[in-house]
């Protein structure tokens, strides 16, 4: 990593939101490859936490922080530029290192609108109360989003998929843990 970066802890509520790929021109800016389709994350924050890539040696594992100076879309990734990172080679320095925001920056979400990072662990249940699984990801099939769920039948771990979708869900208890579906154990 680079020696003008400032070492950090992460933050309690620290969210890994994407990595960085590489350097991008020539004035520090580097790409970074979200974990989300809307990283609005990225953007709403002027200050991410990036852990070195590597797992040997003096660097392993450190976390520094970034004042981010500007960060924008940029095709299928974003393009951003921080206060320590004045040139290329100062870029090419942070390739393969986690980024990490404080879930607190995150922007506010709208009603029925959620943070999949916020769903994951919670309890899936159905209409009469059985229990379906709990959220262990959410995958994005391009028109809907699906839950992941892990569940036991027989003593084995099993998975269901759900989607994510009005037509299933039917309350979202975040305080609760727990998302109220539509739907049936043999479906």
């Amino acid at each position: 990593m680079l020696p003008g970066l400032e070492a950090a802890e992460l933050p309690a509520d620290a969210v890994e939101v994407g990595r960085i790929a590489d350097a991008w021109g020539i004035k520090g800016w580097f790409r970074v490859l979200p974990y989300s389709a809307t990283p609005e994350a990225l953007f709403s924050s002027k200050r991410w936490f990036i852990q070195s890539p590597t797992t040997a040696g003096p660097m392993a594992g450190k976390v520094f922080r970034l004042a981010i100076v500007q960060s924008k879309d940029h095709s299928d990734s974003i393009v951003a530029t921080a206060q320590d990172v004045p040139d290329r080679n100062a870029a090419e320095a942070l390739k393969g290192a986690k980024v990490f925001v404080a879930r607190s920056s995150f922007p506010s979400t709208a009603e029925d609108e959620y943070y999949w990072v916020d769903l994951i662990g919670l309890a899936v249940v159905n209409r009469e109360g059985e229990a379906m699984g709990v959220v262990r990801e959410l995958m994005s099939t391009g028109p809907q989003t699906v839950l992941v769920l892990d569940f036991e039948a027989d003593g084995k771990p099993q998975e269901r998929m759900i989607p994510f979708v009005s037509a299933y869900v039917d309350k979202v208890d975040l305080p609760g843990r727990v998302i109220t579906v539509d739907w049936q154990a043999d479906y």
